[in-house]
């Protein structure tokens, strides 16, 4: 049984097929790039499976369970949380408190707020163990708009990994960061969801990042790593060309 299924999910926006009849499948531990041009609907999708937008048709089925209609705070309980291309934290709290109130709000304690996560011990041990886990242990005291881009890239996929997801979408985690820094958080949040078995979709431009870190590429097409580098169709639309040449695996 697949963790997350679509059956001809539909979204439009007027006469915009931003989501269009979506047959989707993701297996358990799968680490999934989702590909294609600019409003090809890779953002829409996730916000329709994340209930950010309503779906318009079709059915969305999680663990088995029919969620098409349930709301996002369902949605984030079910095991389905997600971080932004915008980065979505608390500027004027900390790192560590912009951790602690992402585990409060998963266990129902926001009337304590972030706070008060000094007086609880569980709380502070995990925030502070997510904190590490991210590398941003020395980042811990500041404010997060005191963060690189980098870090504060981090910081927000470390809010959605503290909500326990057992689907983590990813949109544009390396977006507005230096060529050096990619790797590096890539690196990372390849570690921990790993490691965790957290199954993870990623939406990525980067050609690099998409090959090095998928098990499997959407492409708006499905295929294994090699099957998308020599797919001359995918090339035409990612590149406008198709010359699959510039695919080839960098040992």
């Amino acid at each position: 049984m697949a963790l997350l299924q679509t059956i001809e999910l539909k979204r439009y926006f007027g006469e915009t097929r931003a989501v269009d009849h979506v047959n989707l499948s993701i297996e358990e531990g799968e680490f999934i790039s989702l590909v294609g041009p600019n409003g090809a609907g890779k953002t829409s999708l996730i916000n329709v499976i994340s209930a950010l937008l309503e779906v318009e048709s079709g059915q969305i089925l999680f663990r088995g369970e029919d969620i098409t209609r349930t709301t996002r705070t369902e949605r984030v309980r079910a095991g389905i949380a997600r971080s932004f291309q915008l980065v979505n934290v608390f500027d004027d709290l900390t790192t560590f408190d912009n951790v602690a109130l992402a585990i409060f709000s998963r266990e129902g304690k926001t009337t304590h707020l972030a706070k008060l996560a000094h007086l609880d011990h569980a709380v502070t041990e995990e925030a502070d163990t997510v904190l590490s886990q991210f590398g941003l242990a020395a980042k811990r005291n500041d404010n997060a708009r005191d963060l690189s881009q980098g870090e504060r890239k981090l910081l927000d996929v470390a809010l959605a990994y503290a909500l326990k997801p057992k689907l983590l979408f990813l949109d544009e985690p390396t977006s507005g960061v230096s060529t050096r820094d990619k790797g590096q958080i890539m690196d990372t949040i390849a570690s921990v969801v790993r490691g965790e078995g957290i199954t993870a979709v990623i939406v990525e431009h980067d050609m690099d990042v998409v090959f090095k870190y998928s098990d499997r590429i959407v492409v708006m097409a499905q295929g294994t790593p090699d099957e998308i580098r020599n797919n001359e169709q995918v090339a035409m639309t990612l590149l406008g060309s198709a010359d699959t040449s510039a695919f080839a695996r960098k040992d």
